[in-house]
Formats: structure tokens, sequence, C-alpha cells
């Protein structure tokens, strides 16, 4: 659905868009995530058509935002970090406004705008000025402007910033719909472990290259030799450090949170070997487990944090 190739866009001798290619299949929620000043928003400008790459080029279902920008608009909506409103104007009038200007006319309109209210779940602020409206409410309101024309690509930057805990449920229950039925997500944030639960992999940026792509735990495994483990025993911890050290393939050993938590280099059966030798030597384990990294451990793990 969408494809990006060779994407280069420079300010003032800054590449913010530096050679980016990646791809998104129909119907798969991407998160797009990098350190501020990334190139991630500049990125999704020009696959919104606010923005002309000068070289390289994205198709959105097969249309080339260089060429075609007025199909590709036809089928992609936008939702940028900041969604400005008009001054006493009601959300109904407000989302009449966006579909008036996709060139949906009458019956069509009317049934749209009311079809978006029904879909958000604010018909009670249908005659509401959007102005009034709470962060969380607006963000509701200008991610429906975005699909008021049914578009099957949808660019949203930072749609979940300063949203509550509430919001950000029903918000990731909402990406989840669309792309049940079929639309296709490209979705930046900072909130790394809201991406985790809403995508089905991520692209990482920074100073405008693309460092990985992938799901999280492809990109981990490719980068990474060792696993990490967690072992909590019973009592004290009282020579289990010393004893773990001392013990093939163990680096690292440190304490978190009762937990002694160390890297290993070996494989399956060397960990089982390891959890033999805990016990034998008298450890009373109580868990012995492998981390589960997420998002954020493969954020610290492959970016370095420079901005342009």
């Amino acid at each position: 659905m969408l494809e990006l190739e060779g994407l280069v866009r420079h300010f003032d001798g800054v590449r913010a868009v530096d050679g980016v290619s990646f791809s998104v299949e129909r119907g798969k929620v991407l998160g797009f995530i990098g350190p501020n000043g990334a190139g991630k928003t500049t990125t999704m400008r020009i696959l919104a058509t606010l923005d002309t790459p000068q070289s390289g080029d994205a198709r959105i279902g097969g249309y080339s935002v260089v060429d075609d920008p007025e199909k590709v608009r036809r089928i992609t909506g936008f939702m940028p970090d900041y969604a400005g409103v008009y001054v006493n104007t009601t959300v109904t009038e407000y989302l009449d406004f966006f579909a008036r200007a996709h060139d949906l006319r009458g019956e069509a309109r009317r049934k749209a705008v009311s079809n978006i209210i029904e879909f958000m779940g604010i018909g009670d602020l249908r005659d509401r000025n959007v102005e009034s409206l709470s962060k969380g409410l607006k963000q509701r309101v200008a991610l429906g402007r975005a699909l008021i024309h049914d578009p099957q690509m949808l660019i949203l930057d930072e749609p979940a910033a300063n949203l509550d805990p509430r919001a950000r449920i029903e918000f990731r229950t909402l990406i989840r719909e669309l792309a049940a039925d079929g639309k296709t997500v490209l979705l930046s944030s900072h909130i790394l472990t809201e991406l985790s639960e809403i995508c089905d992999s991520v692209t990482v940026i920074e100073k405008g290259h693309i460092l990985a792509t992938g799901t999280v735990q492809d990109i981990l495994e490719g980068i990474r030799s060792r696993r990490i483990l967690s072992v909590r025993l019973a009592g004290q911890n009282d020579g289990a450090e010393r004893f773990l050290l001392e013990q093939p393939g163990v680096l690292n050993v440190h304490e978190a949170g009762g937990h002694l938590q160390f890297e290993f280099g070996g494989g399956d059966d060397d960990q089982v070997d390891l959890i033999r030798r805990l016990l034998a030597a008298g450890f009373p384990v109580l868990e012995f487990s492998a981390h589960s990294a997420g998002l954020e451990d493969l954020f610290i793990e492959i970016t370095e944090g420079q901005v342009q």
C-alpha cells in the first residue's frame, strides 16, 4: 500500500530526510519512531503531498506523491501533530467543511459526516464548538476529519500526544478497528509503550536515515547476540551474584526490582544447564525468566539521540 524509495529532502544544508526507503502492507499498522529532529514529520508531510522531495519518490496505492498528488489525496487521510480548529464552528460544520473539500456532495456528504460522528462516538458533541472541546475530544474530531472521505491510507503524526489514559485506550481501539477494516496506518509517537500494543511493525529513523524496519522482535534478534535473563530467589541473594558471574556465558549481573538480571550468551540447552546448576548449588529459585524486550529497549539500543 505504501512504498518509499530513496526520499531526500534537505533544508539549508540539513538533510532532514536522506535516502529514506521502506514499505507498508495493506491493512497493517506501522510505528514510525525516532528522536526529535529525526525526519519523521518531514517524511509524513511528503507522503501527505504537503512537501516535495528533492529526489526519490513514494507511492500510495500505486500513485506517486510527486506525479499524482491529487490521486494520492483522494485515498489518503492526514492528521498533523497539531490540528487547528476554526472559531465558532461546530463539530458537524467542521466535518462538513472537510467533506466538501474532498468533493463529497449532497446525500453522500451528509451520510459521510453522520457515519464519522457515529464511528468516532461524538454524537453528543455534534452541536458543540470545536474550539471548546478538550484536547482528547479535539483529537477525536481531527481523526474524524482525516477519515471523512474514507481513505485507504492514514498518516497520523503524534495523534496520542497529551491524551489522558482513557482517551489513549479508546484511541488504540480505534486504530485497531481501522486496520481490521483494511486501512493502512502510518503512525508516529513518542509514547513507545502505546505503539508496541497497536503496531504490526516499526521503522526507526535518526538524522534522516532509516536504522531498522520490521517487527520489534526481529530487529532485536538481528542486533543482539545475547539474551537478557532474570532470576528471583527466596530470601537473600547472598552468593548468587558471584555464582552467576562464574558461569560460562554470563555477563553484567545486577539487581533490578528484587531480581538478579544478567546477559547470557548461550542457547536454550545452555540456559537449562544454568538453571540446573543454580538449583544444585542450593539456591532457592522462585522465578527464572527471559526478559521480554519491547519497543523502548529497541529504541535505546539502536538510536543515539542525535538531532540535526
